[in-house]
């Protein structure tokens, strides 16, 4: 895989289910209870945000729009997964989520770019074309693409196997892919 050479100018969008936390197929991580870090999750972020100038947190979390679970809830899980990033040597510049219903319009969903404008309005010096979007979903990919970032899939989300080859079919370009987060981190040239 042909990956870029991060440094202070780059910016770094993590999805969190999947790439940073254990995914609940058919469920949500309601509670800090459910949280489960993925292998090497912390120690990838620690080194990743040490490279890139600024590191975001962008996930759909249509959970509160069903009523699953609350805004409050969901500060807590990240208030506390911020907390653990930054013992481990990391940070989290900031985190941002979207509660809509997938079914609702207009929405703030990934692939849409609402949560990258949110990013760029607090952010200023982003540059989408120096930023990396890690994800494990089409919609992760095609959220990248359409802001013109550098776009890494995590592989695993195997429900999507046959959209993901349909997507690519039509034009979506996937730059790299990876078995998981921390993968990502130590293939990346120093």
């Amino acid at each position: 895989m042909a990956l870029p050479t991060i440094d202070r100018s780059w910016s770094l969008f993590l999805d969190r289910d999947g790439v940073i936390n254990r995914r609940l197929p058919g469920d949500y991580v309601r509670d800090w209870e459910a949280f489960e870090w993925l292998p090497g999750a912390l120690e990838a972020i620690a080194g990743l945000t040490q490279r890139a100038g600024r590191s975001f947190v962008v996930t759909n979390q249509q959970g509160i729009g069903k009523g699953l679970m609350t805004e409050q809830s969901l500060a807590l899980i990240h208030a506390l997964m911020q907390q653990e990033i930054t013992v481990a040597g990391g940070r989290i510049d900031a985190v941002y989520h979207c509660p809509d219903l997938s079914s609702a319009f207009p929405n703030c969903r990934k692939p849409g770019p609402a949560m990258a404008m949110q990013a760029k309005r607090a952010f200023p010096d982003v540059d989408f074309r120096r930023s990396v979007m890690v994800g494990d979903s089409l919609s992760d990919m095609q959220f990248g693409q359409a802001l013109g970032m550098y776009t890494v899939l995590v592989t695993g989300k195997t429900e999507e196997q046959e959209a993901f080859r349909d997507a690519v079919e039509r034009g979506l370009k996937i730059d790299a892919r990876c078995g998981s987060l921390y993968e990502f981190y130590t293939d990346l040239p120093l």
